[in-house]
């Protein structure tokens, strides 16, 4: 069997009569057997080399081998890993203490966010759920080509719904976050990294460490807080917030990382099996516990979440995070919708800036650049179907 085009497969008509066909056949010949477009130089170099045939072994190989070699290069730029392959993330340069920052006047303080960052929203929901939009004024930037973040109008559909998109810089007008950091007194020469907060009085860096930034938002900031009774990290359950921070961060939220930015099949196996050795542990806890820490949402919540949204979304298939999807998991499933449901949340989330932000953008984990299709369960309106959360609650949770 073979596959065959539309005008080798019509019959052809053959003159009986006349030796020349009238104008009228060549017409019709001629509409049924369109020129063929300019052939692509390329393919036509590779058929003339090769025929219908796979290019020779040596070439298959040389190719792999130097395609090899510029994928570690290039990965060495994107995500330092030590000797045995294992990401390393880079320490965050500024950090920033509450203490250190005690003026309460708004606009004093800028931030700076990138949407695809699972850091940067924790930030952003933060600042949603204290009230914190007017007194710290927000820029997004969006990931360019070369992997850094910049300002632009941006073209990305949100249809109906009010998300935050990309656009310029509303605090100093720069077209990349590296000149915003460069305003600083002595320039800059680091990783310029999202969130960042700005001191707008002082043109400084303030912090671009997420959780200083989140501890700051949740309780530094109340007098200029339209939600200023919300506590996000009580006295009585910062212990046990800190104990979830402290397997969360290196086996979740890093850890998809870790399974994404692997150098050696070594580093991948162990990141991959941590990872999802700690969602099973989440699921079990979460079947009789509505949030991480009882009836509450707490930071360690809003840290676990930034990452759980993007997980059937983007981890799973460009991070190689397989062994299940979360929508397997029906305890982390509807915690993560439970969240995702209350109010101000989902108007942080812009699904389809973080599916550009990724597959888009880290050309060496996908060259083609190419986005699939939004899977259906991460979608605004599945995401918004009732989670029966609410039944695991002993007393009213803070939020709701």
């Amino acid at each position: 069997m073979s596959c065959t085009t539309l005008s080798s497969a019509l019959p052809r008509r053959i003159p009986t009569t006349a030796p020349n066909p009238k104008p009228r056949h060549v017409s019709l010949r001629m509409s049924l057997n369109p020129q063929p477009p300019n052939p692509n130089p390329l393919t036509t170099i590779t058929k003339l080399l090769w025929g219908q045939s796979l290019p020779p072994h040596l070439l298959i190989a040389a190719v792999r081998t130097t395609w090899s070699a510029s994928w570690h290069l290039m990965m060495s730029q994107l995500a330092p890993s030590d000797p045995t392959g294992r990401y390393s993330r880079p320490a965050s340069q500024f950090r920033s203490l509450q203490s250190q920052f005690s003026r309460q006047k708004p606009g004093s303080l800028h931030l700076y966010v990138g949407l695809p960052c699972p850091w940067a929203h924790r930030t952003l929901l933060v600042r949603a759920l204290k009230g914190l939009e007017d007194a710290v004024p927000v820029s997004i930037a969006s990931p360019g080509s070369d992997g850094s973040w910049e300002f632009r109008d941006s073209d990305i559909p949100v249809g109906d719904r009010v998300i935050p998109i990309p656009g310029l810089d509303n605090a100093n007008g720069c077209k990349t976050l590296s000149e915003v950091y460069n305003l600083r007194r002595g320039g800059y020469h680091g990783r310029s990294t999202v969130p960042m907060l700005w001191d707008v009085e002082k043109e400084d860096v303030v912090c671009n460490e997420s959780y200083d930034i989140i501890e700051l938002f949740n309780s530094g900031l109340n007098r200029l807080a339209n939600n200023p009774g919300l506590d996000l990290s009580p006295p009585q359950l910062r212990k046990r917030i800190e104990d979830w921070n402290s397997v969360i961060y290196p086996n979740v939220n890093n850890g998809v990382y870790r399974c994404g930015f692997a150098q050696s099949q070594e580093a991948y196996d162990s990141a991959v099996d941590e990872l999802f050795s700690t969602l099973d542990m989440l699921d079990d806890h979460l079947d009789g516990s509505r949030y991480l820490c009882g009836d509450v949402l707490t930071l360690a919540d809003i840290c676990l979440f930034t990452t759980l949204i993007r997980f059937d979304l983007v981890y799973n298939v460009l991070f190689k995070c397989t062994k299940r999807k979360l929508m397997e998991y029906p305890n982390l499933h509807a915690y993560m919708c439970n969240i995702y449901q209350i109010p101000k949340v989902a108007e942080t989330c812009n699904f389809g800036a973080i599916m550009d932000g990724y597959y888009k953008t880290l050309f060496p984990l996908n060259p083609s650049s190419i986005r699939p299709a939004m899977p259906s369960v991460c979608e605004h309106e599945f995401l918004s179907q009732p989670h029966d959360r609410a039944s695991l609650s002993m007393l009213e949770a803070n939020v709701s």
